[in-house]
């Protein structure tokens, strides 16, 4: 199964800046082969359902090896059934509106 999802990761106990941490969840999406957008209070990331949340487990395990003891996430996710769509198909159904 496809999904779309849309997702943010904070670490707690390391400090107000958490870009490094951030950047390290970038890494791990690139590794994965996953494609994957960031913007200013998360990242959204597309790909078959195993490999997204495989990924996303893997930047909890990277943030925690880098030092923070704690993490929070927020996470929406969709899939669809009715046909394939992409994070740009997205932008764009919006976007014509924008004319």
């Amino acid at each position: 199964m496809y999904v779309i999802a849309d997702l943010c990761v904070v670490p707690m106990g390391v400090g107000v800046s958490v870009g490094q941490y951030v950047a390290a969840c970038g890494k791990v999406l690139d590794k994965a082969g996953l494609k994957h957008q960031l913007h200013a209070y998360g990242t959204n990331i597309e790909g078959s359902w195993d490999e997204v949340f495989a990924a996303i487990k893997c930047c909890h395990e990277v943030v925690h090896e880098m030092g923070a003891p704690r993490i929070t996430s927020s996470m929406r996710f969709g899939t669809r059934t009715d046909r394939d769509q992409t994070m740009q198909d997205k932008i764009d159904s919006v976007s014509q509106y924008n004319d």
